[in-house]
C-alpha cells in the first residue's frame, strides 16, 4: 500500500467510509504519536469535501485531550524534542468508539489507548 505522510491508503478508504457512514461514533482506524514527544492522535475519519481535515480525539501532551478537526498537514509538520515526525502506530486496534477513548482521557488527562 502506498503511504503519504503518515497515513496508509488503506486508512485514508477506511476513514472515508466511516465520513459517510449514518452512524457518527465510531472506533479510531489510527493512532498517531510523537515518538520524541507527547502529542498523540486518535482519528475516525476524514472529511469527504477536503482529504486534509480529519476528525478524531487530540491531545498535544498539555493535559487536555479533546475531539475535534485537526490538520493533516499539520500534523505531519509536527515534530518531537529530537526532530522525529509524527508516526503511525502500527499496532494500534480501535476497538471502542471514539467517545470512550475521549471519556477515558479527560479522566485521565491523556489519551490511554
Amino acid at each position: 500500500m502506498a503511504q503519504t505522510g503518515p497515513l496508509t491508503e488503506e486508512d485514508r478508504i477506511r476513514l472515508f467510509a466511516n465520513a459517510l457512514a449514518d452512524e457518527s461514533d465510531h472506533a479510531p482506524v489510527v493512532k498517531l504519536f510523537t515518538p520524541d514527544g507527547a502529542a498523540t492522535w486518535l482519528i475516525s475519519e476524514v472529511d469527504p469535501d477536503d482529504p486534509d481535515r480529519l476528525f478524531g480525539l487530540c491531545d498535544l501532551g498539555q493535559g487536555y485531550p479533546e475531539l475535534g478537526y485537526v490538520s493533516l498537514a499539520e500534523i505531519s509538520a509536527v515534530r518531537g524534542r529530537l526532530g522525529l515526525p509524527v508516526e503511525r502506530d502500527l499496532h494500534f486496534v480501535g476497538d471502542k468508539p471514539i467517545s470512550a477513548y475521549a471519556e477515558e482521557a479527560r479522566k485521565q488527562g491523556r489519551i490511554v489507548a
